[in-house]
């Protein structure tokens, strides 16, 4: 169900992308295109190492879409360059301790994904406030970026505990990882779901 959704959301972004003008909203449908594609390929696996995938996740597949987001949000929405590339050298940099000491890719992912999911909850909070100011959110079911943030918001805050403490959770709090896990997978349908919106009902001039 979760591939279906990425893959709806890639065709209805490939199909915008192709038949209309829509500006700086063609890249969000290639980001789509690829995370459909990505998402494909691992889903099946082709009998590759499970740790050649989480050693591309970690180092290029989620690095992809958290900086994506970033440049999405405070680039283009926000319209602050000097912002994006804060959130872009302050993400990166994370690498750099766990390269050097410790090298252990659950650390990696546990601090990468906190330092990404927490410049990105700032972002979101600042898109939120935008809107708020300049009374977009009032038109929110023609306004892209508000099916935008609250799918990030839905997805990436919403499950930030569970990758944070993924593995205690696991071992020690059954019951707590299925809800969660069960969570997880709505909230991203939903994420893809709601971007598939954006382009059906949000307007090209909108941020």
């Amino acid at each position: 169900m979760l591939l279906i959704a990425e893959l709806v959301a890639a065709l209805v972004g490939l199909y915008y992308l192709i038949t209309r003008n829509i500006g700086y909203w063609k890249y969000f449908s290639f980001y789509l295109v690829f995370i459909a594609l990505q998402e494909s390929f691992w889903h099946f696996g082709f009998g590759i190492d499970p740790n050649v995938k989480q050693n591309y996740y970690a180092y290029f597949g989620i690095p992809v879409q958290y900086l994506f987001l970033y440049w999405l949000y405070a680039f283009n929405s926000l319209q602050m360059p000097k912002l994006f590339w804060s959130c872009v050298g302050l993400y990166l940099l994370s690498y750099i301790p766990i390269e050097l000491w410790l090298k252990k890719l659950n650390v990696l992912y546990a601090l990468n994904l906190t330092i990404g999911t927490v410049i990105l909850m700032g972002l979101a909070l600042l898109e939120f406030l935008k809107q708020i100011r300049d009374d977009s959110i009032l038109n929110f079911r023609q306004n892209k970026m508000f099916y935008i943030n609250a799918g990030v918001v839905l997805f990436y805050v919403g499950t930030y505990p569970l990758f944070c403490f993924y593995e205690q959770l696991r071992t020690r709090y059954q019951s707590i990882w299925n809800y969660y896990f069960l969570y997880f997978l709505l909230a991203n349908i939903s994420m893809y779901l709601l971007f598939t919106f954006s382009f059906l009902w949000g307007t090209r001039g909108s941020k």
